[in-house]
This record gives structure tokens, C-alpha cells and sequence, in this order.
């Protein structure tokens, strides 16, 4: 159990051991993690940010990444110029290193703190999804040079998790189908690192009513308003369970009980 708690001004320790006791209560529970420790520890990426610096440091040797000044108006202002992204889709290209360039040396003699990108290179990321099969995807097109880490010194995702991963020997990812690009992303940093990339499985997201994606901001209710309201774990894992066809039923079902389920499939 990893804690991404990067973002330090917007994470409350009492919502991470809030989301550790939703887990629990569902019925999960880990054999290494913040709360029990572990051989990899330390368990929360506020705490692992030295990786991260000397994962950098390396990138930066290497010459695959760049300051950026860009602020979020001049990346609009591109956006909204003749023949810009909005032409060609919203990545990170040829333009904003253009705009860059021109605006870095008055911004850097102003003292303006600038992220560092990683400069995607023009080929096509292609990788084996243990779900859907053979992925294409060209990172320059989709994302562009994407940021490793923020102007307010705070590290992307994207490099902490990679990092994480490696160094934690993670050899199977799950996430949602919204996420390739994301893993093609990764896979670059795992190349220029010269580490070993997990397998990826991307499954397709969860959706309410109307067709959206469950989000809390656009009001699906959490574990902990299922907790609150009355649910019962068991009836929660048995609609996950058959919504990934483990089951043939939409039954009550224990995590113990999927388990077995589970293990006696062919």
C-alpha cells in the first residue's frame, strides 16, 4: 500500500488514514504500507522525494529534459493562435518550445521558478496490454514534452510513480483505460532510466446513470457515503465482482470468499 501524497498543500493526513479505513472496511488489507511498514518503506511519496531528485538528476544529465516558463495564460495564448494546439490537439509541441524559448530569459532574469519537461521523442510508444491487447501510442501527438516536475518544485506524477514502482519491484499495474497515455508516457521515463517496466493492464472505467465516470466532483458518492448510508461491504465487492464477470451473480460476497472464487477459476 502506497500513499501519492505529492501534492502536499492538498493532502490532509486525516484523508489518507481516512482512505487506509475505507480499504479495511472493504475488506482489504496489505502486507506492507505506512500503517505495518515493510522492506520498502518509506510508504508515503511525500517521504521518497530524494528518488525522485536523483531520478531527475539523471534525466537532466542525460539531456532528456528542459526548463519550461511557461505559465498556464501563455500555454492558453498559444493555444488560441493561428495555427496552434488547438489545431493539431493540446500537447506540448513545437509551439509552446517556440514560445518558451522566447520568454525563458526574461522570466529567469525576473527570478520566475520555471517545471522541468521531458522532451518526448517523435516515435510511437508501443507496448503489450494484458487487457486490451497491442497499444500504439505517440506521446509527442497526445501529450508532448510532459512535466516531470512544477514550478513550485513539486514532482509530477508521472516520475514519482515510475520511480516508485521500480524501486518498489512492482511487476503488474491495473488501472483505468483512461491511463494509456499515461503508461506510454511512463514507459519512456522507465527507457531513459534504464529500469524495468511492469505489465499494464488497463480496464474500463466505472460509469453512473448518465454514461459519465464515477468522480466525486461531479457528485458519486464515496466509500465513505456508502459506509455512512448503511451499505454493506459484502454487497459492494459482490457487484464488483460480477461487473468483472468473477461471478455469475450480483450476490453478497466477502473479499475472503472472492478470493477462493477467484483461485479455483481455470
Amino acid at each position: 500500500m502506497r500513499v501519492e501524497d505529492l501534492d502536499g498543500p492538498r493532502t490532509r493526513p486525516e484523508a489518507v488514514l481516512g482512505n487506509l479505513d475505507e480499504l479495511r472496511w472493504l475488506g482489504l488489507d496489505w502486507d506492507e504500507g505506512p500503517d505495518v511498514g515493510g522492506p520498502h518503506a518509506p510508504y508515503l511519496q511525500s517521504q521518497r522525494t530524494h528518488l525522485y531528485e536523483a531520478a531527475l538528476a539523471r534525466l537532466q544529465a542525460a539531456g532528456r529534459t528542459f526548463d519550461c516558463y511557461l505559465s498556464r495564460k501563455d500555454l492558453a495564448e498559444v493555444a488560441s493562435a493561428p495555427n496552434g494546439p488547438e489545431a493539431h490537439g493540446n500537447a506540448y509541441g513545437p509551439a509552446e518550445r517556440r514560445a518558451n524559448e522566447r520568454l525563458a530569459p526574461a522570466k529567469r532574469a525576473a527570478g520566475r521558478p520555471a517545471s522541468v519537461r521531458f522532451a518526448a521523442p517523435t516515435r510511437v510508444v508501443r507496448f503489450q496490454d494484458a487487457l486490451a491487447g497491442p497499444q500504439a501510442v505517440a506521446v509527442h501527438e497526445t501529450l508532448g514534452d510532459f512535466v516531470v516536475r512544477r514550478a513550485d518544485g513539486l514532482f509530477a506524477y508521472q516520475l514519482a510513480v515510475v520511480v516508485d514502482d521500480a524501486a518498489m519491484g512492482i511487476t503488474e499495474v491495473v488501472r483505468g483505460a483512461d491511463l494509456v497515455e499515461s503508461t506510454a508516457a511512463q514507459l519512456l521515463l522507465y527507457e531513459a532510466l534504464e529500469l524495468n517496466p511492469p505489465t499494464f493492464a488497463h480496464v474500463p472505467l466505472m460509469l453512473d446513470a448518465s454514461g459519465e465516470r464515477l468522480a466525486k466532483r461531479r457528485g458519486s458518492e464515496t466509500l465513505f457515503e456508502l459506509r455512512a448510508s448503511g451499505a454493506q461491504p459484502e454487497a459492494l465487492v459482490g457487484a464488483l465482482a460480477h461487473s468483472l464477470e468473477l461471478i455469475p451473480a450480483n450476490e453478497p460476497l466477502s473479499t475472503t470468499e472472492l478470493l477462493s472464487v477467484y483461485e479455483r477459476r481455470p
